[in-house]
């Protein structure tokens, strides 16, 4: 269960994260477009190894957290209520977002494209306090212990679940902007129902705390 579990969970919380159109995974589907498939992985391995980095730091930071009882209980309220907003955001007010078409998407750099990859994972702040939440959600519901294994298996998870959409991108790019309004469309429903299941399962650890 030390593997397992937190393995599959780092899994669907990438996919969860990564999934909707994004700098990176929108970059790596152009530099397909432009540079070939081979080249577009390389990018992605860049972006990977800053995913690793920030993932591994984030759940560092969420240990310091869960030792510290009344931080994790305000967390859990303040998620409490960001899932809450973001499942009627999602549910009801979400607009279709359009991909950009190709010639949006500029490719500036000339460098090696894995570096290219790391440079834009590194700007982007957003996975270090979403796993830092994640590491503390799961920890919550004794789906993740943060003991080596436990916090490598995470790690793992999650590299492993960037890859796998970013792969989609690559692959599926063409495809996607074809279809990109009935796939968002049902893309904002899928994160609406899980980020309410995520909120009514936090406001039962609420309750049950203060209960």
């Amino acid at each position: 269960m030390n593997i397992v579990l937190p393995l599959l969970s780092g899994f669907v919380a990438a996919v969860i994260g990564i999934i909707p159109p994004g700098l990176i995974n929108l970059t790596a589907a152009k530099v397909s477009l432009v540079d070939g498939k081979k080249r577009a992985m390389v990018f992605v391995l860049g972006a990977l190894l800053v995913i690793f980095v920030q993932t591994y730091i984030s759940v560092i930071f969420a240990q310091y957290i869960n030792n510290h009882k009344e931080i994790v209980v305000l967390l859990r309220e303040i998620g409490l209520v960001i899932f809450s907003l973001l499942s009627i955001y999602f549910l009801f007010f979400a607009k279709k977002p359009k991909i950009k078409s190709e010639d949006s998407l500029q490719l500036k750099s000339k460098r090696s494209r894995f570096f290219m990859g790391m440079l834009i994972s590194a700007i982007n702040f957003f996975p270090i306090p979403y796993y830092v939440f994640v590491s503390v959600t799961l920890a919550s519901f004794n789906i993740f212990d943060f003991i080596p294994s436990s916090i490598c298996s995470l790690v793992i998870g999650v590299v492993l679940g960037s890859l796998f959409v970013f792969y989609l991108y690559v692959l599926f790019f063409n495809k996607m902007k074809s279809k990109a309004d009935y796939f968002m469309q049902n893309m904002n429903k899928i994160i609406g129902i899980i980020t309410a299941i995520v909120a009514l399962l936090t406001l039962y650890n609420v309750i049950q705390f203060h209960f």
